[in-house]
């Protein structure tokens, strides 16, 4: 972790006046501003958890703020040991920290280079041939922007962690995440698409024709701008892959994007918000209540909204919705978290429940409060009941996090990855390991 002077390279500053990076903003006018509702005061008085989990940094600390917009924790390598693979947006690339042995990394390495803003990575073995490669979602430019400069890459694995750039989607409106997953069951992986775009924006599936492992065809689903994530997962239960998908922009909604088996999907909106404020900010699958149906969590803690003065809001916050079957949801508030990015399900004390983990990140404009809550960890009781509990003040602003094993405790470790695009530049980490 840095605190740095390295605000020389303030310069970024008059670009986020602007808006939003990462392109996680809203328009329109701002609604009022209303106080925490009793229930989120009630189940926001957190605990104390900072000695819990030790931090430690992981990779080499770049000479720039660092800008990682995406990790994924993936065996890489194929060794049994879990890796991190990163997306460092401001240097185009996608970076490899490989766990040579439970605890031990290797020096990082760089996967592949000039890759237009990347802001999102995925591992499947796409060309069938028993290694893994890397999907990448690309956006060329990460703040508010209109041209179609989105791109979709594939590194090709060779079997030795050597990878070959193929370009399989460009000239789109800006695409922020891509999932894997053979949608038209025809034993071939295709890719579901989450394109922001600013203006213009979808949800799409990209079918993969051949004859090469490279060749697709786009499919749209949603003429929407926003689209934050795509989740794919069955969630009315028939073993036929569907997609659910965010929007943040002017519509802040989540969609669900039921397949039938053959490449067609039947599309109902699943939520809703009347505040255009919202700040929808991530979203993630974990089966929370352990009924053997994929929940959704997503979390609100987008600051960078139509309000002149970015920072938290009162509403921001997690939530989730409980799959009821048959493609239906239930609306459940978790509680309040200035600045919520990332949730995740994870065991964190192993007592069989379902905890959720969330980042909070440019909670902090006015450089004021040092107490702010940089991570979450939303403690599962069983009963579906949370209790936050503070696992760290510091670093501040990481927006993506993952988990996996990384010692021989067999306890669950996170990892974090932070994104610096507002002074002061003080209190950074870039990729940071949690452990017990």
């Amino acid at each position: 972790m840095k605190n740095s002077s390295l605000l020389a390279h303030s310069l970024l500053a008059p670009v986020i006046l602007i808006a939003a990076g990462l392109a996680l903003v809203g328009c329109g006018e701002p609604p009022a501003r209303r106080s925490v509702s009793p229930e989120d005061a009630r189940q926001n008085t957190p605990k104390e958890a900072i000695d819990l989990l030790q931090s430690r940094e992981l990779g080499t600390f770049a000479d720039l703020p660092p800008w990682v917009a995406h990790l994924k924790v993936i065996d890489l390598d194929q060794d049994g040991l879990d890796d991190i693979v990163f997306c460092e947006a401001q240097d185009n690339e996608v970076r490899w920290i490989r766990q040579t042995a439970l605890g031990s990394f290797a020096p990082e390495e760089l996967l592949a280079g000039d890759l237009r803003g990347p802001v999102h990575v995925e591992g499947a073995d796409m060309d069938a041939d028993g290694d893994i490669d890397l999907v990448v979602s690309s956006m060329t430019i990460v703040f508010p922007h209109n041209d179609r400069i989105g791109f979709a890459f594939l590194l090709e694995n060779d079997g030795t962690e050597n990878f070959t750039t193929h370009t399989i989607l460009e000239n789109t409106s800006r695409i922020v995440d891509m999932r894997p997953a053979d949608l038209n069951r025809d034993g071939r992986l295709d890719l579901a698409v989450a394109q922001f775009g600013y203006d213009q924006g979808q949800i799409a599936w990209l079918e993969n024709v051949g004859p090469t492992p490279w060749d697709f065809e786009r499919h749209v689903l949603l003429e929407l701008s926003g689209a934050i994530n795509v989740e794919v997962a069955d969630f009315n239960g028939d073993r036929i892959p569907d997609i659910a998908a965010l929007m943040s922009q002017q519509w802040e909604e989540v969609y669900l994007f039921l397949g039938t088996g053959h490449g067609n999907f039947t599309t109902q909106r699943i939520w809703g918000s009347t505040n255009e404020d919202y700040g929808s900010s991530g979203m993630s699958v974990a089966d929370l209540n352990r009924d053997g149906r994929p929940d959704l969590i997503f979390s609100n803690g987008d600051g960078f909204g139509p309000a002149a003065t970015p920072g938290p809001r009162p509403w921001h916050g997690l939530q989730w919705f409980e799959n009821t079957g048959n493609g239906g949801f239930k609306y459940h508030r978790i509680g309040a978290l200035p600045g919520a990015y990332g949730p995740i399900g994870v065991d964190l004390d192993q007592d069989g429940a379902m905890d959720i983990v969330a980042s909070a990140a440019y909670a902090d404009w006015n450089n004021q409060n040092r107490e702010v809550v940089s991570l979450m960890w939303y403690r599962n009781d069983g009963q579906m009941n949370f209790t936050p509990h503070v696992l760290a003040r510091e670093p501040k602003d990481m927006i993506t996090l993952g988990t996996g094993t990384f010692d021989d405790s067999g306890k669950p470790a996170l990892v974090s990855g932070g994104f610096y695009i507002y002074p002061p530049f003080d209190s950074m980490g870039r990729i940071m390991l949690w452990h017990r």
